[in-house]
């Protein structure tokens, strides 16, 4: 005897992929254009309208979060709009309500994006050279700016989460499955960061295996905010090193990172995302993830 789920066709039609397609699309283009409303109208409480632009393509951490919070917003509605009105998603779909409680599910996620961001320095000190030297600033001015950093790049990391493995995944994953869906948000992800400083071929490849290695973190029991804490956790480790982070400086006082050479190796001036030690972290870290993903369907 077959049961009732049995007996239904899998979503995996021409027609599915389009539907699904249109509607990531439609979720992409919206909260777009919503948080680039939201960040102009958010910005000009830290710039005028001349020097608007140039504000919010700075490396500062007003502007950072400032654009996370436009983030936040723009896709936070489209969450709601496209996800849970639009296409009946529940929080169940999306992970935000999972077996394993959120507080833990964040931690395992801080705990392994920590050690892969760490094994990548660890590689670019090792094996290429890398070298703290003494910056200004006493080591209360670096705990300080290092708190207010991990501040901003909370909401930031949250923000590209809704973004790639929010609502286009879970839409898309029904008739393209896990691995196809995660393959073309991962591209999406790598895309979003072409026009980042000091961006290479090798670090947008970089940024989608991270796209994969977060992607995986998603499906393991901790949901979105499993995968949350590994974003903030690599984010923010990178930034405490003082390495750039996504070829973004953050101005860390008290210690100065140089990343020696070879560029490819080590990642130059875009960080170690932008060398081959990120690939080696991010790979094993997508290793790791990968066997612990929860089952498809689930």
């Amino acid at each position: 005897m077959t049961t009732p789920e049995a007996s239904l066709p899998a979503p995996t039609t021409a027609r599915a992929v389009v539907v699904a397609v249109a509607w990531s699309l439609l979720f992409y283009l919206v909260g777009f254009l919503l948080s680039v409303l939201f960040a102009s109208g958010i910005g000009l409480f830290f710039a005028t309208a001349d020097n608007l632009v140039s504000f919010l393509s700075q490396p500062g951490l007003a502007a950072i979060l400032v654009q996370a919070i436009a983030t936040l917003s723009g896709f936070g509605l489209m969450t709601w709009a496209i996800g849970l009105k639009g296409n009946r998603l529940t929080l169940e779909d999306l992970r935000w309500r999972v077996a394993q409680p959120r507080l833990a599910g964040a931690g395992v996620g801080l705990v392994v994006g920590a050690v892969a961001a760490g094994l990548a320095l660890l590689l670019a000190f090792g094996a290429g050279g890398a070298r703290f030297a003494p910056d200004s600033g006493s080591f209360g001015d670096y705990l300080g700016r290092v708190s207010l950093t991990v501040l901003a790049l909370a909401p930031a990391a949250f923000g590209e989460e809704l973004m790639f493995r929010g609502v286009p995944l879970v839409l898309l994953a029904r008739p393209l499955g896990r691995r196809g869906a995660l393959v073309l948000t991962s591209v999406l992800f790598a895309m979003a960061h072409a026009r980042n400083p000091d961006v290479g071929t090798l670090a947008l490849i970089n940024i989608g295996v991270a796209g994969l290695f977060l992607g995986a973190m998603f499906y393991l029991p901790g949901g979105i905010w499993t995968s949350f804490g590994a974003h903030l956790a690599w984010n923010a480790t990178l930034a405490a090193a003082d390495a750039p982070v996504s070829g973004l400086g953050l101005a860390i006082p008290w210690i100065n990172y140089s990343p020696g050479g070879p560029d490819w190796l080590t990642g130059a001036g875009f960080g170690p995302e932008g060398g081959l030690v990120a690939t080696v972290a991010l790979l094993l870290g997508l290793f790791w993830s990968g066997k612990r993903t929860t089952r498809e369907g689930t």
